[in-house]
């Protein structure tokens, strides 16, 4: 039996979602993969790109050590394999440093240059004067877009929060000066830094944004399901949406997402036969590119967000945790998947891999 399920406000849910262009960028259905440090890197881009992910964005950068030509981070640069425009996000306090690490990233191969207004981390944000703390001083932030914007020949896009706090919600103010600054497009996280995540993103604080510019606005914060994503929509009048954490052991979600948005039904999670399929594909992948001992390590969390609310899954992660050689991870992927598989149980219909803000009938803010 089919998950497929209509909307019933399907010829509104149509007309949400429309083309973009981003400088000489055109992306037919702006659902976008957001930059997540620890968890978009290239096996992570490339898996998503690969089930349908219109566009896709690196992890968070830092530019200092981009221009030291540091080889950790020349990988966390890389674009190869996508199929589309690779977005590079880079973050720093420096104008020089962020043009010139912007050039680099543009000389491996990056189509679009992303500018980090929006990380909330305190080792970012205090201790580097970067990421969000840059909502705090607009003149500081103005020379780091117009410093990088002049640097390079391709489009450059802006990602930040609401502002510093609620007592400073400076995010329109912010777009102006980016959108006169030659930024292309800005995407709004709907939260202060001071919340971090918690509480809920406030989709329709961003139609403040929408409506002082003239560059496509992207709506970014606690997207975890198609619905979700209309209703984000709808609420912010944005041109696209970004998802981050809805993606965690779903990289097939901006998919479901652009489906959903281009033909008004929400199209079926995949079976978990073929969930399978995807996490042992994305496990050699992050063997292949990361090397074996630091693969296995760094898959461990991304195994816990696949198996998440299935039968069994808490000591399936317990023993996976303590896995160090490769091989042994993908018998315990068989021996956990595989009975269930074999028993029938459907992970759409466990609900937990679809419950978003609008099943949980909670209003954004």
């Amino acid at each position: 039996m089919s998950n497929t399920r209509e909307n019933p406000r399907h010829d509104a849910v149509l007309k949400l979602l429309r083309p973009i262009t981003i400088g000489s960028v055109r992306i037919e259905q702006p659902v976008i993969l957001a930059p997540m440090s620890g968890v978009t890197d290239l096996p992570f881009r490339q898996l998503a790109r690969a089930l349908g992910a219109p566009m896709v964005v690196s992890e968070m950068i830092a530019s200092q050590a981009m221009v030291r030509e540091n080889r950790q981070t020349l990988k966390m640069a890389e674009v190869d394999g996508f199929g589309g425009p690779a977005s590079v996000q880079l973050a720093g306090c420096d104008p020089v440093v962020m043009a010139e690490a912007a050039k680099l990233a543009v000389d491996r191969g990056a189509a679009v240059i992303d500018i980090n207004f929006g990380c909330p981390v305190k080792k970012v944000a205090v201790g580097q004067s970067a990421g969000s703390a840059l909502m705090r001083d607009e003149v500081a932030a103005a020379r780091i877009l117009e410093a990088t914007v002049r640097a390079v020949g391709v489009p450059v896009t802006l990602k930040m929060r609401m502002g510093w706090d609620h007592s400073s919600l400076n995010a329109p103010r912010l777009a102006r000066i980016a959108e006169e600054s030659g930024i292309r497009m800005v995407t709004v996280h709907g939260r202060t830094r001071q919340q971090f995540y918690t509480g809920t993103a406030d989709w329709a604080f961003i139609r403040q944004v929408k409506e002082v510019v003239g560059i496509p606005v992207i709506a970014n914060g606690d997207i975890l399901t198609p619905e979700d994503a209309a209703e984000a929509l709808r609420l912010s009048g944005a041109d696209g949406v970004m998802v981050g954490r809805g993606a965690y052991g779903r990289p097939w979600l901006m998919a479901r997402i652009a489906a959903f948005l281009a033909t008004g039904t929400v199209p079926d999670e995949p079976s978990l036969a073929q969930q399978k399929t995807i996490l042992t594909d994305h496990y050699a992948a992050m063997l292949a590119h990361h090397g074996s001992n630091t693969g296995v390590r760094l898959a461990r969390k991304h195994v816990a967000w696949y198996s998440k609310g299935l039968p069994g899954s808490a000591e399936f992660r317990v023993k996976i945790n303590h896995v160090v050689e490769a091989t042994e991870v993908l018998r315990l992927i068989d021996a956990f998947y595989d009975p269930l598989i074999e028993i029938g149980v459907d992970a759409a219909r466990l609900g937990f891999q679809d419950q978003g803000r609008q099943d949980q009938g909670r209003m954004a803010a």
